[in-house]
């Protein structure tokens, strides 16, 4: 069984680029459920404009933890 998750995520064209750069490979929020998950940067790559990165997702993990999609609500 999948889990999903709905977390607000806002990073400014400054703070992404250390992860466009490869400084930093993961962004960690706290979702709305109130835990810690940490996902590649990469998948935010469609949603960045020039102000960066900003709005509601919504994360799906397998059972055994593992990525399988991220969407912006």
């Amino acid at each position: 069984m999948n889990t999903k998750v709905q977390f607000y995520l806002k990073l400014t064209k400054e703070e992404f680029l250390a992860y466009y750069q490869g400084h930093k490979l993961f962004v960690r929020v706290r979702t709305h459920q109130g835990f810690t998950i940490q996902f590649r940067a990469k998948h935010l790559r469609q949603w960045v404009t020039v102000d960066g990165v900003e709005g509601e997702f919504e994360i799906i993990f397998d059972k055994s933890k593992q990525f399988v999609s991220l969407r912006m609500l």
